[in-house]
């Protein structure tokens, strides 16, 4: 059945001449992206949804879900005052919110 659909779809075939990086590099993006070649391609032609890699999504939640670790360790330190350890938890709370930013605009 799925097949049926997919030929009612697709009715029509083009051919694209690629080098082998070429073709190396828009499997790779597709693989990335979490969806198949001709998809991938068609959205590229055709301005359709954005591409975005299933791995920025995931990491997008890693890097929350460990800025609030961090941001819970932040607090402990600062009751208690150890000013060396707020300074690193600081500077690494600063790097993952810098991160998170920077794969948001990518999207």
């Amino acid at each position: 059945m799925e097949k049926r659909k997919a030929a009612i779809r697709f009715q029509r075939r083009r051919t694209l001449r690629l080098t082998v990086e070429e073709d190396a590099r828009i499997t790779r993006q597709a693989a990335t992206a979490g969806i198949s070649v001709s998809e991938y391609m068609r959205r590229l032609f055709f301005g359709g949804r954005p591409i975005i890699a299933r791995a920025d999504d995931q990491t997008i939640r890693e890097l929350r879900r460990l800025g609030g670790l961090l941001k819970h360790h932040f607090d402990v330190v600062r009751r208690t005052k150890s000013t060396d350890t707020l300074t690193e938890l600081d500077a690494a709370l600063r790097a993952i919110r810098r991160t998170i930013e920077a794969l948001s605009e990518r999207r």
